[in-house]
């Protein structure tokens, strides 16, 4: 008995507890309970006619690095239509405002014969694109049966899933080998995934290098410039928990100096915001949040609000990249360095390894191991203005000698789907 064979019959004979799954996601907010259909299938947006390319992004980081690689293919093919999918809430907001015309968002259906059955009968792609690394066996082995071409696009994996994979390398092989072409986001990577049995892999760069800006809102951008005034100021991006009381230690500890220091936490999931506040408050620290109007005139600044950190680190100019101090895996770091920020991040940075590799070398970043190197980096940054600028300049140009990655992706892709 194949695995992906058992994986099938649990997923057909387990529908009762996939649909309590989705109850159980609605009731704590993870699901638009308008669109739920969706992820059983069905749509209320009609197939347009002629070529209908289909791009699966799990969430909101691998959904931003495909709008770079969309833009490239509309501006080839002005006439086709893409078809975004994602599996969370925030990357449908964020996909519904960034978009081109042309692309329609839907989520994902779950990972059910008969769902993926329905959701392909309706959509009937010409091409299917999945962003990075999440593989859904019975979604990629229907695809393929249907002669739809693939390619697996900026492809990752952790060791920690090359070792689980190499346990099941037959399995791998089998859901590798439905992709007509595997590009890695490293050779590292491309490695991996040739040893796991994927028949043709390149490695063409990063696609986040890619990635246009983080956009913002200009006039918002001068108000609160307007109100942070001359203080000092430094961002902690997309934390997790723990980091935003690593956060709160590290403005205790520079503002016996810096007295009038703002920091702001832009938490990686901005429903926590009310939850950070009161931590912080017990502390005896001043806090305002973004999401009930206020300005940052408190000594925290907690920007709880969804699609705005691009707005964070143009303000700031200096940033802490959240998720480095855990088992997280940090984020990316390239949404910093095209915005002229000197970036600081932790010891964690396994999901964006080769690109916090590169930014090190060129001396764009600065990787600390502990809420004390922490707060000596920040302290060093706010007291030295010509180091600050000297990171950002370092960090920006990493981040623009590798930004025609999607071109070469766009030329691969663009040739299988014109039929080579």
């Amino acid at each position: 008995m194949s695995a992906l064979w058992l994986y099938r019959l649990l997923t057909q004979v387990g529908a009762p507890l996939i649909d309590g799954l989705l109850k159980r996601r609605l009731a704590q907010g993870k699901e638009d309970e308008n669109r739920l259909p969706e992820r059983r299938g069905l749509s209320e947006i009609a197939r347009p006619e002629g070529t209908l390319i289909w791009i699966h992004a799990a969430s909101v980081g691998e959904s931003q690095s495909s709008l770079a690689l969309i833009a490239a293919l509309l501006k080839g093919r002005p006439h086709i239509h893409i078809l975004q999918t994602t599996g969370t809430l925030t990357s449908a907001k964020l996909m519904s405002e960034r978009l081109p015309s042309q692309c329609f968002h839907q989520f994902a259906p779950l990972d059910r014969m008969p769902w993926v059955c329905r959701f392909l009968d309706h959509w009937r792609p010409d091409m299917a694109l999945w962003m990075e690394s999440e593989l859904w066996p019975n979604l990629v082995e229907e695809t393929a049966r249907r002669n739809i071409p693939a390619v697996l696009i900026n492809a990752r994996m952790s060791m920690r899933t090359f070792r689980r994979w190499k346990i099941f390398k037959g399995t791998a092989r089998n859901l590798l080998g439905k992709f007509s072409l595997c590009l890695a986001q490293t050779e590292e990577q491309a490695e991996c995934l040739r040893a796991l049995g994927a028949p043709c892999v390149k490695y063409l760069g990063n696609l986040k290098f890619s990635a246009a800006p983080l956009p913002c809102d200009p006039s918002e951008l001068e108000r609160l410039q307007a109100a942070v005034g001359g203080r000092p100021v430094w961002l902690a991006s997309s934390t997790h928990p723990g980091e935003e009381e690593l956060a709160a230690t590290v403005h205790i500890g520079l503002k016996r100096t810096m007295p009038d220091l703002l920091t702001i936490i832009v938490p990686r999931h901005p429903s926590r915001g009310q939850e950070i506040a009161e931590d912080l408050r017990t502390r005896g620290l001043r806090v305002t949040r973004r999401s009930d109007g206020s300005l940052p005139d408190g000594e925290i600044y907690i920007a709880d609000t969804l699609g705005e950190l691009g707005l964070f680190y143009r303000l700031s100019g200096i940033a802490y990249i959240g998720g480095s101090m855990g088992s997280h895996g940090g984020h990316n770091p390239l949404e910093a360095a095209q915005l002229d920020c000197a970036i600081v991040y932790g010891p964690d940075m396994g999901n964006f390894k080769s690109v916090a590799r590169d930014l090190a070398h060129a001396g764009g970043a600065i990787q600390i191991d502990s809420a004390q190197g922490l707060e000596a980096s920040i302290a060093s940054l706010l007291n030295d203005p010509a180091r600050r600028e000297c990171l950002a300049l370092a960090a920006g140009r990493v981040a623009s000698e590798n930004a025609d990655t999607v071109v070469r992706v766009h030329d691969e892709v663009s040739r299988l789907l014109n039929g080579g």
